[in-house]
């Protein structure tokens, strides 16, 4: 058990077709009915769960309805209306910036360039990448959240630590046609069992080619043998 395969990308391929089977149907997990309603609402999710947001922009996508809405937002009050959101203050502020760029850029729409998105306030790759994924059916790159990060480490597929670069590694290694739902179904495989501080190893699907399995170092250790 725990041993990966020969290659990076024998691994990758092989995760990738295990959650395919596990998390058929997985998808994302904002709500939103527009590409504004989605940029929003990506800018929004950082470091905030989206069941969190989705609870605030029930509400906030009915007040605001339009990028001109945005961009002439008090500040102050916006941020009241997000409050529960993490860092709201700076959220509320990069929305409205964002919105007046869009604005004087863009004709007030949502941009389909990467260069373009991440030149709005508070949009990094991230969060561009998603827009361009699910607002404009462009992938170009894979979203790399906490999930991914910490899947593709246990996993052995990546050594990176940066958000950047491990999205540079990954599309070396994941077939591009999965670039898109490898993220989705890292973030399923997050929620449901390979948490970030209680792992379910013995009800996980990857387990045997694992190498961070704790099934493994509980029998290294039980035989007296370290375990890294």
């Amino acid at each position: 058990m725990g041993e990966p395969l020969d290659t990076r990308e024998a691994q990758a391929e092989e995760v990738v077709d295990r959650l395919y089977d596990e998390y058929p149907d997985t998808t994302i997990s904002l709500d939103f009915s527009n590409r504004l309603e989605l940029l929003i609402a990506v800018m929004l999710s950082a470091q905030c769960t989206d069941e969190r947001v989705n609870e605030e922009t029930a509400h906030l996508f009915e007040k605001y309805e339009t990028v001109e809405d945005y961009a002439n937002a008090d500040v102050d009050e916006l941020s009241e209306d997000i409050g529960s959101i993490t860092y709201h203050n700076s959220k509320a502020d990069y929305i409205v910036s964002s919105a007046q760029t869009m604005i004087d850029e863009y004709g007030g729409e949502v941009p389909d360039e990467m260069d373009d998105l991440t030149e709005l306030k508070g949009v990094g790759r991230k969060t561009a990448n998603v827009v361009l994924q699910h607002g404009h059916d462009i992938v170009e790159g894979i979203v790399v959240d906490t999930h991914v990060q910490r899947l593709t480490r246990r996993l052995g597929i990546t050594e990176e630590e940066r958000p950047e670069a491990i999205e540079q590694d990954l599309m070396g290694i994941v077939p591009e046609e999965d670039w898109q739902q490898f993220t989705h179904l890292c973030i399923s495989h997050g929620r449901a069992t390979c948490t970030a501080r209680n792992p379910d190893c013995g009800d996980c699907v990857l387990e045997d080619i694992c190498p961070s399995s704790k099934l493994d170092r509980d029998v290294d250790l039980a035989s007296g043998e370290m375990w890294n």
